[in-house]
């Protein structure tokens, strides 16, 4: 038996406002309404998050469709980039990014190095997999912690893997155990949701 862990990356959300209270745009609202809709039949055992409001209110219609709560753990939000609450410039992202997936331990004052980042999101995913084992998880989560996540099993999943990312995003990791045998990106131009 396999597990299977759908990553879903949350919707567009305002670029104002603090980190951890920003919800999702209009376009962000019924993008999650077709995150559900390509889950939904995939008989998912259990939803959890990030506690950041975008990432639950992506997943959330989910959770209520199969008639559960989203879990929400604390060490799943995304990485923190500075001591601020407030989000990260583009602008002041990107070049904080390319030097964080070249040097893991780097980070700004107040902020976490991708390689603290990694292994507190990791302790969770572990935990995952070992107590919903053969089952369905969706983690909504955030473009830098989720790639942080996969790369942890697989280091192609890098720096360019997470500019090629969309908002949202799905995707379905299988797992034999603890080692991930096969990703499949669920979410693109073509999404056919019978498949």
């Amino acid at each position: 038996m396999s597990t299977f862990v759908y990553m879903v990356r949350h919707g567009e959300s305002p670029k104002e406002g603090n980190d951890r209270t920003r919800g999702l745009t209009e376009k962000g609202y019924l993008d999650a309404k077709r995150v559900t809709d390509i889950l939904k039949d995939k008989e998912i055992d259990v939803v959890t998050s990030s506690p950041y409001i975008r990432s639950i209110l992506t997943v959330e219609q989910l959770a209520q469709q199969i008639g559960e709560e989203v879990l929400v753990f604390e060490d799943l939000k995304e990485r923190i980039f500075s001591s601020g609450n407030n989000r990260v410039s583009d602008k002041e992202l990107v070049p904080l990014l390319e030097k964080s997936f070249f040097e893991s331990n780097f980070s700004l004052e107040g902020g976490e190095s991708n390689a603290d980042c990694q292994k507190r999101a990791i302790k969770v995913l572990k935990e995952l997999l070992e107590t919903f084992r053969d089952k369905k998880i969706v983690i909504g989560t955030h473009g830098a912690i989720m790639t942080l996540m996969m790369e942890y099993f697989d280091s192609t999943y890098d720096l360019d893997f997470l500019h090629s990312t969309s908002k949202p995003d799905i995707y379905r990791m299988e797992f034999n155990e603890k080692k991930l045998v096969n990703v499949q990106r669920l979410w693109g131009v073509n999404i056919d949701v019978n498949q």
